[in-house]
């Protein structure tokens, strides 16, 4: 069945040199003629080139010029026809040209609805979709290149360099179910079992790049934590390389969060400043120090910080022992300025969030605890895709264990190959579609 024409404002909010509302949808050539007063033709709006066009409304009235690209469908982003209507980007025109393509019979786009074309028709898989809005909100330069590589297919290419020899694997598995007299021979001559052992480490591999790819996306959430005047703004400021929070020699200056986002080589750091925690009477500072045990609960790492004059006190090690089972913490002395050098004492990091000493080791001790391992074949990841390869890898170690019971083997090799198919989206349920879609922007 063929989709209703949809229509959308594709350029972001606000005013602009230009401004696009894009159409999608079946027989659209017939649309160029209402819109431009116009009949298309070798001269006039011929596909995939940008013609002036008078946009009017349903009176014959001008409402804007521009251009027109007409993209006959499957030679287009979404597979159908598509229409760009490349305008003034004031937002008063954007919304005049999207009521007339209203008027023509189109309906409003939903969020990402014309890249959940684009899956539908073939034009992309799964993870080529979610690259697209993986690029539009990347934060670095580095998470920006990463979804490119993921919507050219790096990602999918992977994923089927490990699909094919497991479904060599399980050919030459079932093919042979008729005859159970001869499993274990069957087993030996495929060399099942280093078949197996080769597909399992290739998956470990894409597993760890994957999970490199999911940090450029979400990146790493760091709380500052310690009792007051520690040097926690100060520490929050050193990182970002600006004055974000308020510096004062007076204890409890901090009362609420304070957020930045940062990079370090590539990976983004939400890295949150908290007011310090300690017995208090006073009813805001209390409140203040609730949003920090809020704010603990959600981190991946806690850096506490303590005063490198006295070190770890008793209300610290507290502190330490209330920190919430899996997330990471380090503990960092400040204040070395005051005398001493930054060094590493055991797990403890030395620092002057005042000078600049240890700032960068305490950098690369965020990155060593989030496994960061650089490199130029990164594709981003997200959860979903972690979950698929974790339960891939789950039943192959299954079928490894149920070794020489071929209908076990085979079974767990099929369980293996849909989790990795789910990944690129053969095996997607249209629930699961929804909830992915939902998140890209209209227009997109």
């Amino acid at each position: 069945m063929q989709n209703p024409p949809i229509a959308a404002i594709a350029t972001a909010p606000g005013r602009g040199g230009v401004g696009i509302v894009r159409l999608s949808g079946p027989d659209l050539k017939s649309w160029i003629q209402p819109i431009t007063g116009k009949v298309p033709s070798d001269h006039f709006a011929p596909p995939r080139v940008a013609t002036l066009a008078h946009f009017q409304d349903a009176d014959g009235h001008a409402i804007d010029e521009g251009l027109l690209i007409y993209f006959a469908g499957p030679n287009s982003f979404t597979g159908e026809d598509v229409i760009e209507l490349q305008g003034h980007g004031g937002p008063v025109v954007m919304q005049l040209l999207l009521a007339r393509c209203l008027d023509l019979g189109a309906r409003l786009a939903e969020p990402g609805e014309f890249t959940r074309r684009a899956f539908i028709n073939g034009k992309l898989d799964l993870t080529q979709a979610e690259a697209v809005v993986d690029l539009i909100n990347a934060s670095t330069a580095t998470a920006a290149r990463s979804a490119v590589r993921s919507l050219q297919g790096d990602f999918s290419r992977t994923i089927d360099a490990l699909i094919d020899p497991l479904i060599e694997l399980r050919a030459l598995t079932e093919a042979t179910l008729d005859f159970p007299e001869e499993e274990v021979d069957f087993l030996k001559s495929i060399q099942a079992e280093t078949r197996l052992h080769n597909i399992r480490d290739a998956l470990q591999q894409v597993q760890a790049t994957a999970r490199q790819g999911k940090l450029l996306q979400d990146g790493l959430t760091v709380v500052l934590i310690g009792q007051p005047n520690v040097g926690k703004s100060s520490l929050l400021n050193a990182l970002a390389g600006e004055d974000l929070a308020i510096v004062t020699p007076v204890a409890g200056t901090t009362r609420d969060v304070v957020r930045a986002h940062l990079q370090i080589e590539g990976v983004p750091l939400h890295v949150i400043d908290t007011a310090g925690l300690h017995e208090t009477t006073d009813e805001v500072e209390r409140l203040g120090i609730e949003r920090t045990w809020q704010e603990i609960e959600k981190a991946d790492v806690a850096v506490l910080l303590t005063d490198a004059q006295h070190g770890l006190t008793a209300a610290e090690e507290a502190i330490i022992a209330r920190l919430p089972e899996g997330i990471t913490h380090v503990t960092v002395q400040n204040k070395i300025d005051l005398g001493g050098t930054a060094t590493e004492v055991g797990a403890i990091l030395q620092i002057s969030a005042k000078t600049g000493l240890g700032i960068d080791a305490l950098r690369h001790r965020l990155l060593e605890i989030a496994g960061w391992q650089p490199g130029e074949s990164l594709f981003i990841a997200r959860e979903r895709h972690l979950r698929a390869l974790s339960d891939a890898a789950d039943h192959l170690e299954t079928a490894a264990a149920a070794l020489p019971a071929l209908e076990i083997f085979a079974e767990e090799l099929r369980l293996a190959h849909k989790a990795l198919q789910s990944i690129t989206g053969e095996y997607t349920p249209d629930d699961l579609l929804g909830a992915i879609f939902s998140k890209f922007c209209i227009g997109k």
